[in-house]
């Protein structure tokens, strides 16, 4: 049963993300991708620091594997960085892949501190 709920939860993120990227303007960067992908660092070190201890896996996994997991995406990053790179935008390349990465840590770690903090 966890597996359908990692499913849903998944196409539900995935959706989201779908939603946003339609929204945002990436012509020139890949703001959306960006944006989800901290914000779901953000969001998953916030709520595994809240959740474990307190909630059961059976509610974890879908969240933190299925909602965040469809939400975020590394293989669109990974794409959206090589791409820039070999069309000759290396400047926009670098600071892309730079900012998701050190944002991303940043981010979970943002995310770890304000749980603890609640807790």
């Amino acid at each position: 049963m966890r597996y359908l709920w990692v499913g849903l939860g998944g196409a539900a993120g995935s959706v989201a993300r779908y939603a946003i990227g339609l929204r945002v303007d990436q012509s020139h960067f890949p703001w959306a991708t960006l944006g989800i992908n901290v914000s779901g660092s953000f969001i998953l070190g916030l709520f595994l620091t809240l959740a474990l201890g307190n909630l059961s896996v059976a509610v974890i996994t879908p969240v933190a594997v299925g909602v965040l997991g469809g939400f975020t995406t590394f293989s669109t990053f990974a794409w959206e960085g090589f791409t820039h790179a070999r069309s000759g935008r290396t400047d926009v390349a670098f600071v892309y892949i730079t900012a998701s990465v050190i944002g991303g840590l940043l981010a979970a770690g943002a995310g770890y501190s304000l749980g603890r903090a609640i807790r």
